[in-house]
């Protein structure tokens, strides 16, 4: 029996659908936010990011929720969003009041970083299309009874956008769970976005009533204490994040209190340098915990959508009815190949992440 029992891919028009804001990144390359004369373009959400990497790297039909303004921005985005391969029927196109008073794309600047100067983001997102969302702008009975989604995929970035994204997550994810698609959800805290709205205690009280929905849980050690309260007392937390001790006795505590979790998992990083990660990554499934292969010392290009890529693997491996210790692995690899390319999405193959989870070295393929 499988980990996760989906609905059958027959029943359904797509296998994931994503919820979130989708922003323009722009990536001063090899120089400095704040020196660059120029940046590359490139599209990114933490939830889209999921979908796109379910579409793009394992062949998955993928879609996503959101909006967007509508001028040349937004199309830009557009343009970007279909080089994806997601399917766009969903978005909801905002129209423009001209300057951006009411509505607008949201931006991110992103430098990677390098040696021992670590990436840097800047966003700009204030009232952006998608921030202003609310409960009853998307048909979801027509989503997930009509057309029919197996997983349903969503985060913490866009609960903490406005005070009307998480209405909207929780409409969501009770309609998915009615018509029987599996929920997953990236904690995925960024203390600039709750800053100004409540701060961590705000944070907390969102994210512990989305929990109660989850099937399966996705963030690291940080995301668990800022996001959902649960903390670890009493334990050196100087150790190395490819040992997910600390990690393990925080699971036990939030299953206990959230026993819907089906499955929990994370990514391990210790950042030598911003080029030099150890990477690693644990799930927890069926009471137990199963560790993907470890890394040390992994060379990175662009660390940007790293987390975003193990999801999508995590899921696909899930999906395909794999056991959880192939599943882990799928999204560790998925996240480690990410992050040897530029931008926040990825470039891999199901052929190449199978290779990475074999142990393939990189050697040149002719």
């Amino acid at each position: 029996m499988a980990l996760i029992e989906l609905k059958p891919a027959s029943e359904c028009k797509y296998d994931i659908l994503s919820l979130g804001e989708v922003m323009i990144r722009l990536d001063p390359g090899d120089e400095r936010i704040h020196t660059t004369r120029y940046f590359q373009v490139w599209e990114g959400g933490g939830e889209y990011n999921v979908a796109r990497g379910m579409k793009r790297a394992f062949g998955k039909r993928a879609a996503v929720v959101t909006a967007i303004a509508d001028n040349p921005v937004g199309r830009l985005l557009e343009d970007l969003l279909l080089q994806g391969g997601v399917s766009l029927e969903y978005i909801k196109w905002v129209p423009f009041d001209g300057i951006g008073r009411k509505t607008r794309v949201g931006l991110n600047f992103t430098e990677r970083g390098f040696g021992i100067r670590g990436a840097v983001g800047c966003s700009d997102r204030a009232n952006s299309a998608a921030s202003q969302m609310k409960k009853g702008d998307v048909d979801w009975e027509k989503i997930f009874g009509q057309d029919g989604i197996r997983w349903f995929h969503t985060g913490g970035i866009f609960a903490a956008l406005s005070a009307t994204t998480p209405d909207l997550i929780i409409e969501a994810v009770q309609v998915a769970k009615k018509h029987g698609a599996i929920v997953s959800y990236d904690l995925n805290y960024r203390d600039s976005l709750w800053r100004d709205i409540g701060g961590q205690k705000k944070a907390r009280e969102v994210n512990r009533e989305i929990a109660s929905h989850v099937d399966v849980m996705l963030g690291n050690e940080e995301d668990f204490t800022a996001a959902l309260g649960f903390e670890v007392k009493g334990v050196d937390k100087s150790y190395s994040t490819l040992d997910p001790t600390n990690f393990k006795r925080m699971i036990e505590a939030a299953v206990q209190e959230f026993p819907n979790f089906k499955a929990v998992a994370t990514t391990l990083r210790n950042a030598r340098t911003a080029t030099r990660n150890d990477w690693g990554a644990v799930l927890y499934a069926e009471g137990k915990f199963y560790d993907a292969t470890p890394r040390p010392d992994l060379e990175i290009y662009d660390r940007v959508g790293g987390g975003d890529s193990f999801a999508s693997g995590l899921i696909y491996g899930l999906m395909e009815g794999k056991s959880p210790e192939q599943a882990v692995n799928y999204g560790a690899a998925h996240g480690a190949l990410a992050m040897t390319t530029p931008g926040d999405t990825t470039t891999a193959t199901l052929k190449e992440v199978e290779k990475a989870v074999k142990g393939g070295d990189a050697r040149v393929e002719r």
